[in-house]
């Protein structure tokens, strides 16, 4: 490259970790993530430098040095994360924020559409994310699975049509060979909210509305099966894959009543090393078919794992961040070198690189062991009472003693301080005088160690979490002339 005199020196390329690491330690680009909670991407700032949290809820109380809330914060009530991230984007607080950090800022999100890139160029933002447009197309299951079967990666046995009645959804189980025991999908929907298991009439006439006149479904046969999720970020080298992770399902009997959870459980030995490394080269076709498609970034996949057949199939593939994006980060700072989010933000900002990806890879597969294991709760409401919560717990490290009680042990930005088993950090989002709302997040649990066994049980140590911070809330019933509003939000 010929610079003209007295103009800016080249910048050399990237061509190690190291380079990368030292690139984002000096970053000079103000970098936003803008989210209700600072939650997916948490713990990024300890690597990029002028890397800023734009949120909704105040889980720091004022003492995270990274993240900025908006003083005014009118209850309302939110539809979707992509609500709160345009409700933040119009705010003039969060706007001059923005501009006080000067122009060439990025942004980055986990929910986005087009109004959220319109109201981002408006602020003076450069969106790192596909475009809106390719990102909702390609969240489509229906899509995705075909995209996947071209790709050679295999769904559970299904068909895909339209169904008008139980009868029509029968006839076309029945040309599939599916049975009558079947699991039926709409083409978009995020965790599990456009999946409906059917088997009767009954269970079709309660999801009807939901099924008849959509323009394709997908049909599957029913299956006994665990769930396993990888996270990826396609770049112009090839797709890095992260390590894979269960999920945790809530059972009924520790399901509190202000509380209920999901979570995630960074993956064990239950599938044999072969099997794990089918499962990362599904997600390495998955990457290539997305980078085909002109997407490029971050994106996760879930896996079902027949547990009758030992057969592994494609779940779904989400174009985004995912609630498992903190376990991966964590996972691959510890033992790769860097945070996987980084090779997405990489893609984003303006610098030439060239690293082996297939290097990279192949060293991160024999990397994660025992020494460095993550669980996450994730902790909803299930109760359908409304009522005012008048404690909950605050954000910071909490300790479980050997009498299996918790208690506040230190206030924390985020879980990398967190020393042994015994310690679990927790962010807040739902707070003193908020509302009790169904369905809404309340707030995160972390903690070193596995929280699920190999035979997908919880541990004792699991259990002892979810009953001490259930015992952390308390909450009064609303008076008659209260108003119903809230500012809790759906979760990712």
């Amino acid at each position: 490259m010929i610079v003209p005199a007295g103009g800016p020196e080249p910048r050399r390329p990237l061509n190690s970790i190291s380079d990368a690491r030292a690139f984002f330690h000096t970053n000079a680009v103000p970098l936003y993530f803008i989210s209700p909670t600072p939650f997916n991407l948490l713990g990024i700032d300890r690597w990029v430098r002028n890397f800023f949290y734009l949120t909704y809820f105040d889980s720091f109380e004022g003492e995270h040095p990274r993240v900025f809330v908006p003083r005014w914060r009118d209850r309302r009530d939110f539809g979707s994360m992509g609500d709160v991230c345009n409700h933040l984007l119009r705010d003039p607080e969060t706007l001059e924020f923005i501009a006080h950090r000067g122009p060439g800022g990025k942004a980055c999100f986990v929910m986005l559409d087009e109004e959220t890139q319109a109201l981002a160029h408006q602020a003076g933002l450069e969106v790192m994310h596909p475009s809106a447009e390719l990102r909702q197309r390609l969240s489509s299951k229906i899509v995705m699975t075909r995209l996947a079967d071209e790709a050679g990666v295999p769904s559970v046995p299904h068909v895909i049509g339209r169904v008008g009645s139980y009868d029509e959804l029968l006839a076309l189980a029945e040309s599939g060979g599916l049975g009558d025991d079947l699991v039926v999908e709409a083409a978009y929907g995020d965790a599990g909210t456009e999946t409906f298991f059917v088997r009767g009439q009954r269970d079709f006439d309660h999801c009807a509305s939901d099924l008849v006149g959509q323009q394709e479904l997908k049909v599957m046969k029913r299956i006994r099966n665990a769930e396993l999720c990888l996270e990826g970020t396609v770049t112009r080298h090839g797709t890095v894959i992260g390590p894979p992770m269960t999920s945790l399902v809530g059972y009924p009997e520790l399901t509190p009543r202000r509380g209920g959870w999901c979570g995630n459980d960074i993956w064990r030995e239950v599938l044999p090393p072969a099997q794990t490394h089918a499962a990362r080269e599904m997600v390495r076709k998955l990457g290539d078919v997305l980078h085909r498609e002109g997407y490029r970034g971050y994106f996760e996949v879930d896996l079902l794992h027949d547990l009758d057949s030992d057969e592994l199939y494609l779940g779904e593939v989400n174009p985004r961040l995912s609630g498992a994006s903190p376990m991966t980060n964590l996972t691959t700072e510890a033992y790769a070198d860097v945070p996987l989010f980084l090779f997405h933000l990489l893609e984003y900002m303006d610098v030439e690189y060239e690293l082996d990806i297939e290097e990279i890879n192949s060293r991160w597969e024999r990397g994660y062991g025992e020494d460095e294991v993550w669980g996450q709760l994730i902790i909803t409401e299930t109760s359908p009472d409304l009522e005012l919560f008048t404690a909950t717990p605050r954000t910071g490290v909490w300790h479980l003693d050997d009498d299996r009680r918790i208690s506040f042990a230190r206030p924390d930005s985020d879980w990398d301080s967190l020393i042994d088993e015994s310690e679990a950090f927790y962010m807040r989002v739902a707070a003193p005088g908020d509302l009790r709302c169904e369905g809404a997040q309340l707030g995160v649990l972390v903690t070193r160690g596995h929280l699920q066994t190999n035979d997908y049980q919880l541990t004792e140590r699991c259990r002892y979490w979810v009953e001490g911070i259930k015992a952390q809330f308390a909450s009064t019933p609303l008076a008659s002339a209260t108003p119903i509003v809230s500012r809790l939000v759906a979760r990712a």
